[in-house]
């Protein structure tokens, strides 16, 4: 399976990266923000995107918003959205989910606890 990893945090993302490759898939690119993501996926093509929801400039939802516009661009991707920072408030891109799962056909998007 062809990945790309959008991890901000260089330690996390090489783990992730030992850990993939370890169960034999591919790790086609990282990288540390959701310009970048954007690129490594238009130019790789991956089966999987695994996608931080904070990362720069900001670091509120780039990660987010990325995955909501690879699900546009790149329906047949699969996204995994994660996070390890609990939401301070909901996002500008909509409720702050406390778990997104995603698969070629859809997006699931936990509303924001009252």
């Amino acid at each position: 399976m062809r990945i790309v990893i959008a991890e901000d945090a260089a330690l996390f993302r090489a783990g992730l990266v030992r850990l993939l490759e370890d169960e034999g898939h591919r790790v086609c690119a990282e990288v540390a923000d959701g310009e970048a993501l954007l690129a490594a996926v238009a130019s790789q093509r991956p089966d999987v995107v695994v996608a931080d929801i904070r990362m720069p400039p900001t670091f509120t939802d780039e990660g987010l918003r990325a995955a909501l516009e690879l699900r546009r661009t790149h329906p047949g991707t699969a996204v995994l959205v994660l996070s390890a920072c609990p939401p301070a408030r909901p996002t500008t891109a909509g409720s702050w989910p406390s778990c997104v799962t995603s698969a070629p056909d859809r997006v699931e998007v936990p509303p924001w606890p009252s």
